[in-house]
């Protein structure tokens, strides 16, 4: 992750690898953009893709809860234990989580969506409002045509969106995505790469994110 440090006077470049249906990445979100009010650092944030279950199919049929029982191998009363806890911690950070009618899909179209949006200036936009859908709204982030309509919601041109997600056009950066956080090491997300050398695993608390950007601005001034 070593690269040359920005000028001083320069965002500290902030990259992030989570997926839409993580849902510590929301949190994490959350945390560190509480992490960037307090601390008052100017930041430039990249979200890149990294899918927790690409083998899920678009249309599955069950529940979150049989999806990670079923995933991680735990009985159910445990993973509803599990979820109880995330979905608390959310709640504080005025996320309402709506487990009961959330739909477990296939995210990479979601993902492609998001370097569509990127490559027109707003992909933080479009990273907050596929959350939002997934997690608050309960819609099918899945779907070509629900995401044409949630991308719509927010400006985007719906009939382009379809001929995008259609075509795979942003298929090739998911992937590289993908690929590039294979050769960082990461295997959870939220993941962040802070000024291209440190690495932040976790939804940290804003604290400890906030200790890090200043850290970061240390460096530059020693």
């Amino acid at each position: 992750m070593n690269k040359t440090a920005a000028n001083a006077n320069e965002p500290v470049k902030v990259d992030i690898w989570s997926d839409v249906q993580c849902p510590w990445c929301y949190i994490g979100k959350r945390r560190f953009e509480a992490a960037i009010e307090s601390s008052g650092i100017a930041v430039d944030i990249e979200y890149h893709s990294f899918e927790l279950a690409p083998d899920t199919p678009v249309e599955y049929e069950g529940t979150p809860i049989q999806f990670l029982s079923e995933r991680k191998g735990l009985p159910m009363p445990q993973v509803e234990e599990m979820l109880t806890r995330v979905t608390d911690i959310a709640t504080s950070l005025g996320l309402h989580y709506d487990y009961e009618h959330i739909h477990q899909t296939n995210t990479v179209k979601a993902h492609e969506l998001l370097h569509y949006a990127k490559a027109h200036g707003r992909q933080l936009e479009m990273k907050e409002r596929l959350l939002e859908a997934y997690f608050v709204k309960t819609e099918h982030v899945g779907r070509i045509e629900d995401l044409a309509d949630i991308a719509a919601s927010i400006g985007f041109d719906r009939d382009d969106v379809v001929r995008v997600l259609e075509s795979s056009e942003y298929l090739p950066a998911v992937k590289a995505d993908v690929d590039l956080a294979m050769q960082y090491g990461i295997q959870g997300v939220p993941f962040f790469v802070i000024d291209g050398k440190y690495g932040v695993s976790g939804a940290q608390e804003s604290e400890s994110f906030a200790n890090v950007l200043s850290q970061v601005l240390t460096e530059r001034d020693a």
